[in-house]
């Protein structure tokens, strides 16, 4: 992640474009787009091909209209943390949470199964272990993981339990970021998303954080859980693949 502002500049040589050039599923990544001057699409077109780009509404409907697919329409939110009521911070009967210290492996099969085909948050490509949620949870992909990230887990004798669901926080280019909400839908009770949630606020504000933010897709109903955890709107942008 380089988390650096660039510009692209059209055929007069003004500037028409900012970026924050960083990656995106092993693709190169233009985010926070801003369009400074006449010919943004155009510069876009031509000077980022296989990118994605993350741009307000209005640009993105222009880009998409020249070509470009979209990957994501999402919300941006952030929730200030100086707000939050601390949290009871237990899980439900049979769970228990604890920190994320299991091996990919453990949580892939949760972690996937919460995002079945229909859901606004399912990959277009296959969602797989060693390309995806690996490298993300070794902090390659949208930053290191921050401590107040929770796991839940089956609460069996043994003391190893089988993982069922998972908040993942990170240290990304736009500060702490809840980067994964999910829960096995089979295998875990309703509701739970909203618990480990409101645990990990409980604990990213335990910890001295002032502010974490997320991003929900179009459509997703998690969004109004969000909101009652204290979640407020910071910013709509569609990415589109060019």
């Amino acid at each position: 992640m380089s988390g650096e502002r660039q510009t692209l500049t059209g055929a007069d040589g003004a500037p028409v474009v900012g970026y924050v050039e960083d990656v995106r599923d092993g693709r190169p990544w233009a985010r926070h787009v801003e369009e400074l001057g006449p010919g943004a699409v155009d510069a876009v077109m031509s000077r980022l091909p296989g990118w994605a780009v993350s741009a307000p509404v209005e640009l993105a409907r222009r880009l998409v209209a020249r070509g470009a697919r979209t990957l994501r329409h999402a919300h941006r939110m952030r929730c200030d943390l100086s707000d939050v009521r601390p949290a009871a911070d237990a899980a439900p009967d049979g769970l228990r949470f604890t920190p994320w210290d299991r091996e990919p492996a453990e949580v892939f099969p949760a972690w996937f199964a919460a995002y079945p085909p229909g859901h606004p948050d399912r990959r277009s490509r296959k969602m797989t272990l060693d390309d995806e949620l690996a490298p993300l949870m070794r902090g390659e992909v949208m930053g290191p993981l921050l401590p107040c990230g929770v796991l839940a887990v089956r609460d069996d004798a043994g003391g190893g339990g089988e993982v069922v669901g998972g908040v993942l926080v990170t240290d990304s280019n736009d500060g702490p970021w809840v980067t994964e909400v999910f829960r096995h839908p089979d295998r875990s009770p309703r509701g739970l998303g909203s618990l480990m949630l409101s645990a990990t606020l409980s604990r990213a504000a335990a910890d001295g954080l002032g502010e974490i933010g997320l991003a929900v897709t179009e459509g997703n109903p998690a969004r109004r859980v969000y909101e009652t955890l204290g979640f407020r709107p910071a910013g709509t942008s569609i990415t589109v693949l060019i």
